[in-house]
């Protein structure tokens, strides 16, 4: 219903657009984005009170998403504009070319449409009229926000919330600035505010929940639920939801019950609350009455995806109880992609590998290149026929487009990996990796090692009851997995920065591919590049040096400003086997997007990084630790034991890190097709500790 509604806007058929919008929530009252979508259509059509009195629906269901309050800001911001323009919103700006209203408002509407660009076009427009105006400020920053400009949406909002400082719209807008910089105590503030100037925004509560639970604020977060459940109005299906979260987190599973039981009838469909639900079910052992509840409700709503999904959740994975559920699912919903999917992994559980491939079948029958089922299809074909799988995937290619094209493309030198054609696969990644080039960085430079090294300088001093900064930077070399690495540390801490992967990286010197350079040259002092590096650690979000920072690169040179600098700092480098390493980096490229134009440039490279690894190990250059990752793989509970392990913390998982790659020792079945890269590997990967064989 999503893509019809947006094809209808594209054609500009906004009363179809509300029509199908308002027949949407209709079917799923209880669908937050129904109503944000109906929302986004009556704003279209100029119905301004109505969009709004949707989208507080929509915040009622979801007071936790961020795109709809974000869409609430800007809608806020157009309303406020029609109050204040009159009639004179009804000329156009053709008739009145001064008229500041006008183009404001146009540049709101442009806004709601997600037409970025214009309205940027019509901020400029309106910047020419009256550049100091805090409208055309607040307007100038939510452009920056949509585009992802944080520094530059921070500042304007500043500006326009400085000129205006009760203006809850504008703070509004402001604090998903903040957070977009992942300043959450700034945005905690903000909304806040908002709230105290305008309480009848009541749907804040739920993002202040969420701010106060990302900060590891418990107690306020339960503050902010018991005060919401006792405004009239307030105790909504999100707030008991919240509440139920919060009972869980403290041990008390019972009361988590009552919050939710009560809710699932009229609820049914709700994934939140049947998560919680089952949580609940599960630490008080309650199997059975979980059962006779979510059975009771199928009775009356057998049609709801997730309530199924729920149903299956309480038994045993690939049990007898839950084939019975999935062939009960099945029966209900003979034409749901899901519920397919769901009786052809049973079927393969349970070793029926021919009635999984027939489940497969009626997939692909169902939506013709629906990836679950040529998924089955394919493995099933690699061991009788590994041609015939390959084509299948290549007319897959044939007829994909932008990124699964590649995902595709990735996934047929898998295919002839998993059939032995070591050649095929390889010439296969290194194609793709060609046609990509062209939006690719080039490797970053390499600086050779000196004769000696500055001193390192003395540790700071500890201030009486404040704890001493801690600066860690994580790096890993291309293949080593290290964002599966930041990804559980991200869940441990609030202080983990990855903004150097993102639109809208610091501006420092780790950033940038000329500090090697500048540091042998005299251009950059130590001094500087230590001091630009604190001064974005501000900007982002961090009150001092206690910050996990995952670096783009890593080069020893950087120690010429590190030693004397930040003594107290430390590297976490993330390490596997360097030739599993270059292999994965060939096969699945790397979240940093380094070129790779052939295997012995990358080859090459890698040697020279970790070869640089090695020499600081074996010197003791830095403070430094090597995180070996070989035997995780994607699983979240073992890199999070690893992670436990390493510093002495709890370190809770991910809910995912990643997807299957190949197992360690994986490069043996290249020996021959990458003969020479491995042989100049072996030295560095022997020096850190790996075996040559």
């Amino acid at each position: 219903m999503q893509d019809q509604i947006l094809q209808a806007l594209r054609r500009k058929d906004v009363d179809q657009a509300v029509q199908l919008a308002s027949e949407w929530t209709v079917a799923e009252p209880q669908l937050a984005q129904a109503h944000r979508w109906h929302a986004l259509a009556q704003q279209q059509q100029g119905q301004l009170s109505a969009a709004s009195e949707s989208l507080r629906r929509a915040l009622e269901l979801a007071p936790d998403d961020a795109e709809l309050h974000l869409q609430n800001a800007g809608l806020m911001l157009a309303l406020r504009q029609f109050d204040q323009a009159g009639t004179a919103l009804e000329r156009t700006t053709g008739l009145n070319p001064n008229e500041l209203s006008a183009y404001l408002m146009q540049a709101h509407l442009a806004l709601a449409r997600n037409e970025v660009d214009e309205a940027d076009r019509q901020v400029r427009l309106a910047a020419r009229i009256d550049a100091e105006s805090p409208e055309v400020a607040a307007l100038e920053g939510m452009v920056a926000l949509r585009r992802g400009a944080l520094d530059e949406a921070l500042a304007k909002l500043s500006t326009a919330a400085s000129a205006l400082p009760d203006d809850p719209r504008i703070l509004y807008a402001l604090g998903f600035a903040y957070q977009g910089k992942d300043m959450l105590a700034f945005a905690e503030q903000a909304f806040r505010r908002v709230l105290e100037l305008n309480p009848g925004m009541t749907s804040l509560h739920g993002l202040l929940v969420q701010l106060a639970l990302r900060q590891d604020n418990t107690e306020a977060a339960a503050e902010i639920v018991g005060q919401a459940l006792a405004q009239p109005g307030q105790d909504s299906i999100a707030m008991r939801r919240f509440a139920a979260q919060l009972a869980l987190q403290s041990g008390q599973p019972l009361q988590a019950l009552e919050h939710l039981r009560p809710q699932l009838a009229d609820n049914a469909g709700d994934p939140k609350l049947l998560q919680l639900l089952l949580a609940a079910w599960q630490r008080l052992g309650r199997d059975e009455e979980a059962r006779t509840e979510l059975d009771a409700v199928i009775a009356q709503h057998d049609q709801l995806h997730n309530l199924w999904l729920a149903r299956l959740a309480v038994e045993g994975v690939g049990s007898e109880g839950a084939v019975a559920v999935g062939e009960r699912w099945l029966a209900a919903m003979p034409a749901h992609l899901p519920a397919l999917e769901t009786r052809m992994r049973l079927h393969d559980m349970n070793g029926e590998r021919d009635a999984a491939e027939a489940m497969a079948e009626r997939i692909v029958a169902l939506e013709p290149g629906r990836i679950s089922g040529e998924t089955r299809l394919v493995d099933g074909l690699v061991t009788r026929d590994p041609a015939a799988a390959a084509a299948r995937v290549q007319a897959l290619i044939d007829v994909a487009e932008g990124q699964a094209k590649q995902d595709l493309r990735t996934w047929l030198g898998e295919v002839h990996d998993r059939a032995g054609q070591r050649r095929e696969a390889l010439r296969t990644w290194l194609e793709l990796h060609a046609d990509n080039v062209a939006n690719r960085l080039p490797l970053p430079p390499q600086a050779k090692s000196p004769a000696s090294w500055p001193a390192l300088g003395e540790l700071p001093a500890a201030e009486p009851g404040k704890p001493v900064a801690a600066p860690m930077f994580v790096w890993g070399a291309p293949g080593s997995h290290v964002e599966r690495v930041v990804t559980t540390l991200m869940g441990a801490t609030p202080v983990v920065r990855t903004d150097r992967f993102a639109s809208s990286p610091p501006h420092d010197a780790f950033q940038n591919y000329h500090t090697l350079q500048d540091l042998a040259s005299g251009t950059l002092a130590p001094e500087a590049l230590v001091e630009r590096w604190r001064e974005q650690l501000r900007v982002r979000g961090l009150a001092n040096d206690t910050v996990i920072d995952w670096l783009l690169w890593w080069d020893n040179a950087l120690l010429w400003a590190l030693r004397p600098q930040l003594p107290h700092g430390r590297l976490l480098a993330v390490l596997r086997d360097p030739r599993d390493m270059l292999l994965d980096w060939i096969a699945y490229a790397d979240p940093a997007p380094f070129a790779v134009n052939s295997v012995a440039e990358a080859s090459e490279w890698l040697v020279r990084a970790l070869s640089q690894l090695a020499t600081l190990h074996e010197q003791d250059l830095y403070p430094h630790m090597f995180l070996r990752i070989d035997s995780v793989g994607n699983n979240p509970q073992a890199m999070a034991d690893l992670l436990q392990e390493t510093f002495g913390v709890r370190m809770p998982p991910a809910q995912r890190i990643g997807t299957p790659r190949f197992p360690p020792g994986h490069w043996r079945h290249y020996r021959e097709v990458m003969a020479s890269a491995f042989e100049q590997l072996t030295p560095v990967a022997v020096r850190l500790g790996y075996p040559e064989e």
